[in-house]
């Protein structure tokens, strides 16, 4: 069930009101714009639209749904006939209100509703370009700009004046001035791929350095290693050494000092058997 309209009913009940919005329609049908107050057109505006789309489908059953509401055929029939096919291509929005100034007497808002009947533009469809997917190929090298702009930028001091070389050496050196473009455009092209290859080299390059000096190292910490070891074996030796002379050395002094000894106690023998004598 629909929902009840807001606001108070016009006229004095039911079938009252529904004679009411069958009259008002009928009279904007028939001369396209009506004037009345803002809350009979208020409600005039879903009535009456709502009579439209049964013009617009056409057939019979909505033609009899529509004389049940409007007694007028000669209405209907240019509601079916002239105001539907204007209104063909619209979606809704069939009607306009516009408000103008109170009425007199008992300053009632007025306002004036009317059909729209102007032709519907059809509005364009905005279509967005086909996003294609970037390539590799496709973005453009910052180098390559470079040295693009390097190259526009020289000077062209080698290039011999037109005056001074004939039309046959020129048309001669043509093709060899677009195998050279082509082969600086080859060159630019590969140049990304060279450069990572170079780079990679390069890195390879560094690592066997790294392996070859750190092999080269090895034999000379072992050498170092070695000589250490041999010198604290030699201190070891002459510490060993000089322990065992020490110990020689006492004992010759102290057979010396025993030979002093008797050699004196020999010469005190001698002098005594002297003296007997």
């Amino acid at each position: 069930m629909p929902t009840p309209a807001k606001g108070a009913r016009l006229g004095g009940g039911p079938a009252h009101e529904r004679l009411i919005l069958a009259n008002l329609a009928t009279q904007l049908f028939e001369h396209k714009s009506i004037t009345t107050t803002l809350h009979r057109a208020k409600r005039l505006r879903p009535f009456a639209e709502r009579l439209i789309t049964f013009g617009k489908r056409g057939d019979l059953a909505s033609r009899r749904r529509v004389m049940r509401v409007i007694r007028d055929k000669s209405v209907v029939h240019e509601l079916f006939t002239e105001i539907a096919p204007t209104m063909a291509e619209r979606q809704g929005g069939y009607t306009r209100i516009i408000k103008i100034g109170p009425r007199k007497g008992d300053a009632a808002p007025m306002a004036v509703i009317s059909l729209v009947l102007e032709e519907v533009k059809p509005a364009k469809k905005r279509t967005k370009p086909e996003s294609k997917p970037a390539t590799k190929a496709d973005k453009p090298d910052k180098k390559a700009k470079e040295a693009k702009a390097d190259k526009s930028d020289k000077p062209k001091a080698d290039e011999p004046d037109a005056k001074d070389t004939k039309s046959g050496d020129g048309k001669a050196d043509e093709p060899k001035d677009e195998a050279k473009a082509d082969e600086a455009k080859a060159d630019e092209s590969d140049e990304p791929g060279a450069k990572a290859d170079e780079a990679k080299d390069e890195a390879k390059a560094k690592a066997d350095d790294d392996s070859k000096d750190a092999k080269a190292d090895e034999p000379k910490d072992e050498a170092k290693a070695k000589a250490d070891d041999d010198s604290k074996d030699a201190k070891a030796d002459e510490l060993k050494d000089e322990a065992k002379a020490k110990p020689d050395d006492d004992s010759k002094d102290a057979k010396a000092d025993d030979k002093a000894d008797k050699a004196e106690a020999g010469d005190e023998a001698e002098a005594k058997a002297d003296d007997k004598d």
